[in-house]
């Protein structure tokens, strides 16, 4: 008896960049609702629209303002959209990456108590943002962008083909 799964049509198999676009673009999505979130946000009460001031804290850790969680949304947003095709997938995770490593260089050029500090961002927020800034370029650039045997995920195990372990 054959239990192998019935085949999916090309069109309607997702190629490596585009689930990591879409894992990617999700992360993104919970982390602004998750800045909304009081408790997983310390200090809630304290979170501004925008600017420096806001003392929101997200996970404690990274300094939230209501425009700093909607942008994440927004991003977020845009990278699930964009993965749908392999060619915007890859542009979301390299020119987002992009856009992280210079939110990284502009987060360490301005102090973070000046009016020009408007998202807000704190040392913590710096570092995620070369961290993430790297890794979405590195991601966008290695992932495949074409579904092939090689990208597909096994579905008759180790034996299938007939080698024999």
């Amino acid at each position: 008896m054959s239990t192998t799964r019935p085949s999916t049509p090309a069109s309607s198999r997702r190629a490596p960049v585009q689930t990591t676009a879409l894992v990617v673009g999700a992360a993104f999505l919970l982390v602004g609702v998750l800045g909304f979130v009081p408790g997983i946000t310390t200090d809630y009460g304290s979170m501004s629209g925008a600017g420096h001031h806001s003392g929101a804290m997200l996970l404690g850790v990274f300094q939230v303002s209501v425009l700093h969680n909607l942008l994440h949304l927004a991003f977020g947003v845009v990278g699930i959209l964009l993965s749908r095709k392999p060619s915007p997938a890859k542009l979301f995770l390299v020119v987002g990456g992009v856009t992280y490593l210079a939110l990284w260089v502009y987060g360490l050029v301005v102090s973070e108590d000046s009016s020009a500090n408007f998202v807000p961002l704190n040392t913590a927020d710096n570092w995620l943002h070369l961290v993430l800034g790297l890794g979405m370029v590195a991601l966008g650039l290695v992932m495949p962008r074409r579904y092939t045997r090689e990208t597909a995920p096994s579905q008759h195990g180790p034996t299938a083909g007939g080698d024999i372990q």
